[in-house]
């Protein structure tokens, strides 16, 4: 008699055991699923509140027309600037 409460009682615990992981998993399951919802949801609304960058604006036509260049200086050499006439150098 007591072997079949023992047994019973064990197979009454394993049930119980059973049932509770069942149900844990079952939120477990629906946990997960909010997470993922939640968290698309969340990169839905900030793609409308926070866009992206704007695409860069279309760079300004920097093309000078050589006609419109003033013609260096006669005394002037390459790389260096024309000297003034009243400098130290020519004294």
């Amino acid at each position: 008699m007591t072997l079949w409460i023992v047994t019973n009682a064990a197979l009454l615990i394993a049930l119980v055991a059973y049932v509770q992981a069942r149900r844990t998993a079952r939120q477990l399951a629906q946990i997960t699923e909010l997470y993922w919802q939640l968290k698309f949801d969340h990169g839905e609304l900030k793609a409308k509140v926070d866009p992206s960058t704007p695409p860069a604006p279309e760079p300004k036509q920097t093309f000078v027309p050589l006609t419109r260049l003033r013609p260096p200086s006669p005394t002037a050499t390459a790389g260096q600037a024309p000297r003034e006439a009243g400098s130290t150098q020519d004294q």
